[in-house]
C-alpha cells in the first residue's frame, strides 16, 4: 500500500483521535483575552460560529450530490462544479470555525496545520484514484475546476437532481458534525464560567 492510499484509509481514524485530543485540551483551557479583559475572545467565537454555519449548509450541499454517486460517476456539478473537494473546504471552514470558538489563535493555528498536513495527502490519494477511474474525463475536469479554493463564477446546476434520501439521512451525522461541536464548546465555556470545571491555563 503507497504512502497516499494509507493517509486516505487513516483520516477518519487520525480525525476522531484528533478531536477527542481538542476536546481533552479545551476542557481546561480558558480564554486568555477574556482574562486580560480584552472583548477579542467575543469576536473570535462570532466569526467562529459564522465559519461553523457555513461549512455546516456546504456540507449539507455536498452530500446532496455526492451520497449514493462517489463510487459509481465523476461528479462535475454543483459543488464540484467551483472546487474538486468543496467538502474538504467547507470541513476546513469549520475546522478553523471549532479553533476560533476555543477563544484561542494558538488553537486555530494547530488546527489549521493538522488539517493541511493530514488532508493534503488525502486529497492527493483520491485525485490518484479517480484519474485511475475516469482518465482523460478526469484530467480535463482537473484543467478546468480548481482543486480546493472555489471559483464561484463558474457555478453549475441542474435542474433536478435525484438524491438518495435513504443514503443522504446516514450521513447527516457528518455533515452536522461541525454544529454539534460548536454546541459542546459553547457547554465547555459555561462549565468554565460556572466554576464546575477548573481553568488550567489561558492559551493566547
Amino acid at each position: 500500500m503507497t504512502t497516499l492510499a494509507r493517509a486516505s484509509r487513516l483520516r477518519i481514524p487520525l480525525s476522531r483521535a484528533f478531536a477527542a485530543s481538542l476536546i481533552a485540551v479545551l476542557l481546561f483551557n480558558g480564554s486568555y483575552w477574556d482574562s486580560k479583559g480584552m472583548m477579542l475572545g467575543d469576536l473570535l467565537t462570532t466569526v467562529g460560529l459564522g465559519l461553523i454555519g457555513i461549512a455546516t449548509v456546504g456540507r449539507l450541499w455536498c452530500n446532496a450530490y455526492i451520497v449514493g454517486y462517489k463510487n459509481n460517476v465523476l461528479l462535475m456539478s454543483g459543488p464540484y462544479s467551483v472546487s474538486r473537494n468543496p467538502l474538504y473546504f467547507f470541513s476546513s471552514l469549520g475546522a478553523v470555525g471549532v479553533g476560533l470558538m476555543s477563544e484561542s489563535l494558538t488553537v486555530t493555528a494547530t488546527i489549521a496545520l493538522l488539517f493541511v498536513a493530514t488532508y493534503r495527502a488525502v486529497i492527493r490519494a483520491e485525485e490518484q484514484r479517480l484519474e485511475g477511474l475516469h482518465g482523460d474525463t478526469w484530467r480535463q475536469y482537473v484543467a478546468r475546476v480548481p482543486r480546493f479554493w472555489p471559483k464561484l463564477s463558474q457555478l453549475e446546476e441542474p435542474e433536478r437532481y435525484t438524491i438518495h434520501p435513504q443514503q443522504f439521512r446516514r450521513h447527516l451525522f457528518d455533515a452536522l458534525w461541525f454544529t454539534w461541536a460548536a454546541g459542546i464548546m459553547l457547554l465547555i465555556e459555561t462549565l468554565h464560567d460556572s466554576g464546575i470545571l477548573t481553568v488550567l491555563w489561558h492559551a493566547p
